[in-house]
């Protein structure tokens, strides 16, 4: 049996955007998390969003939308923006302003206020390290942000994990910190767990590991 989060959990997770922390969020994030503690090269992720980006996409959990605005395979039709926290989508949105973009507040976790089967692929790129719970309960989002996409199309993101990868020491002197603060929920997610939740909605996927981040790619059946 599994149990819904305290709306406080999932507020804690995106509570660390703010106007005054976005603008040093890709900094902080991408040049000193991804290459110290999580040790994914940023490369790496922006080549998948070029693998898997279409005309019309849709974004859940935006940052700063950082990749986006980095990748050479732009939406050439839409982009919707789709996240809890509000200043993030005000500050996505102002960044990827050359696009025509959407924006949409929403919790991942709960079925997402967007038309089934609209878009051609969906990102939800570091959002489930944030979210409350087990992988398995977590998964949730793989099913709310798939229904959004047509059958055919792409879903995809990183994720940062707590076991079954390996850990490098500053990350193991770090995130157990975030974890609890609340900033960070994802001292149980292991890659057993992601790789079943994946195989269990998708026939067809892909799931390559750098450092304790796990990059996964899938077609929406």
């Amino acid at each position: 049996m599994t149990t819904s989060p305290h709306p406080d959990q999932v507020r804690a997770g995106q509570a660390i955007y703010r106007p005054w922390t976005l603008p040093l969020y890709d900094l902080v994030a991408f040049k000193i998390n991804c290459r110290f503690l999580f040790r994914v090269p940023v490369p790496e992720v922006v080549a998948m969003f070029d693998r898997n980006v279409s005309d019309e996409h849709l974004d859940v959990g935006v940052g700063t939308g950082y990749f986006l605005d980095t990748c050479r395979t732009a939406p050439r039709q839409s982009i919707t923006l789709a996240d809890l926290n509000e200043h993030s989508l005000r500050h996505a949105a102002r960044r990827l302003a050359r696009f025509d973009v959407t924006t949409v507040r929403a919790n991942a976790l709960e079925p997402l206020p967007l038309p089934e089967r609209s878009f051609g692929s969906a990102s939800l790129n570091f959002l489930l390290h944030c979210v409350p719970g087990t992988i398995r309960e977590k998964a949730v989002v793989l099913d709310n942000v798939a229904a959004c996409v047509r059958p055919g199309g792409r879903i995809f993101g990183a994720t940062v994990l707590g076991k079954g990868v390996p850990v490098g020491p500053a990350a193991r002197a770090v995130v157990p910190l975030w974890n609890w603060r609340g900033v960070m929920h994802n001292a149980e997610d292991s890659l057993d767990d992601l790789r079943a939740e994946l195989s269990a909605r998708f026939p067809d996927h892909r799931l390559t590991v750098h450092g304790c981040t796990a990059l996964f790619e899938a077609e929406v059946p």
